[in-house]
């Protein structure tokens, strides 16, 4: 079964999505966002040298349902696929729990499934399922294929999976998972088909977006990675905490904060936000001369660092950093930092290069090669989506 395939990355905000013919991927033939579903929802779509195919609006006072907005979606991608119809849609689900370790066909016992790894991500996890069941609703006859972001940490030994907690509750899924993992996974065959040699060393890969996270790569398999059980852990980001000592969360419980009112500290009011008061958004705090600015992005870069060390030490040496995501694509004074802070492991940093945005920033004589590659992640959930379809056929 051949013919193109649709892949769909939600998040709380927007929708990603883009479509790949067989073969074509990584790039992508349309791509596009809905961006602001909630409050005004705006759907732009884009061919694959990045001209305006279609652009929709709609007001704040009349906002769709999701399944309406997925169906206009939809219409778009009909519209421009001429004779060819969509064979399947994959999408990014977040969370695959113990067992989910591989791209999965959509079902009903599946779905039934995916609901009761909510409790895991219940900040997530709804967004990544409503894109289902809208598709569901507009093309009941059409393959959906899940693909899961912590499948790919599925190699992590099980020393990097476990927390020291009773073993009943490791026994009930409270563990280590990871996320980002398309993302990673992304990386890892990039390198393979564009830097053989260091492909099967030792890499860290920085995600760095408005979630961020690092992880080990050892010829090209996962082997720790900095977020854990939930989204929350490891780096500062945009708005959520990174590492936190539970006795925080306790103290605030005694102080008789809410559950709730604790799950939004930590979710969306901590972080680059949290720490300048100014903004979670990096190049808002690039841009600014208040002190507070310069001390969160000094937080971000320093915790990158020390988390860098840890994977490193997990990993026995470091080869390689790659640099990927929003912020780790696009801004080079971030990626000069993080450098900086890890010179210790001989990085060594072009200065021209970096600025310029080039593939290697590194320099010649550098012990660790420094790349930077533009996250795919559709360009991987379209691959696994039509190789789940072909492994049914």
């Amino acid at each position: 079964m051949t013919g193109p395939v649709l892949a769909l990355n939600a998040g709380s905000s927007s929708v990603k999505f883009a479509v790949f013919q067989p073969g074509d991927a990584p790039h992508a033939k349309l791509r596009g966002e809905i961006e602001d579903i909630a409050a005004a929802p705006h759907l732009l779509a884009l061919d694959a040298a990045g001209v305006v195919l279609a652009e929709r609006r709609w007001p704040s006072d009349r906002v769709p349902s999701f399944t309406d907005l997925i169906d206009a979606l939809l219409g778009v991608v009909d519209a421009h696929l001429g004779p060819d119809e969509l064979i399947a849609v994959g999408h990014r689900v977040v969370h695959g729990g113990p067992d989910l370790s591989a791209p999965a066909l959509v079902t009903p016992a599946l779905l039934v499934a995916l609901e009761a790894l909510t409790p895991f991500d219940p900040m997530h996890m709804p967004h990544s399922l409503a894109p289902i069941r809208a598709i569901s609703a507009a093309r009941p006859g059409l393959a959906q294929i899940a693909c899961f972001d912590t499948a790919f940490h599925q190699t992590m030994p099980l020393v990097a999976t476990q927390f020291a907690i009773p073993r009943a509750l490791s026994a009930a899924g409270v563990r280590r998972y990871g996320f980002h993992g398309l993302s990673y996974e992304y990386i890892a065959s990039q390198l393979k088909r564009h830097a053989p040699a260091l492909s099967r060393g030792r890499v860290v890969v920085a995600h760095l977006g408005s979630g961020a996270s690092l992880c080990a790569l050892l010829a090209g398999q996962s082997i720790a990675t900095t977020m854990g059980f939930s989204v929350l852990d490891g780096l500062v980001m945009a708005t959520r905490c990174g590492n936190l000592d539970p006795g925080v969360v306790l103290y605030l419980g005694r102080l008789g904060h809410s559950f709730a009112d604790i799950e939004t500290l930590l979710y969306e009011d901590s972080g680059l936000l949290g720490v300048s008061g100014i903004s979670g958004d990096l190049r808002v705090l690039i841009a600014s001369d208040d002190p507070r600015a310069a001390e969160a992005i000094d937080l971000f870069t320093y915790r990158i660092g020390t988390e860098s060390g840890a994977l490193v030490s997990a990993l026995g040496g470091l080869d390689g950093l790659v640099f990927t995501a929003g912020i780790g694509q696009n801004a080079s004074a971030i990626r000069a930092g993080i450098c900086a802070r890890l010179a210790w492991l001989g990085v060594r940093l072009d200065e021209t290069a970096n600025t310029a945005g080039l593939a290697v920033i590194s320099t010649a004589d550098s012990k660790v090669e420094v790349r930077v590659i533009a996250a795919n992640e559709e360009a991987m959930i379209a691959s696994h989506a039509l190789a789940r379809l072909l492994s049914d056929a």
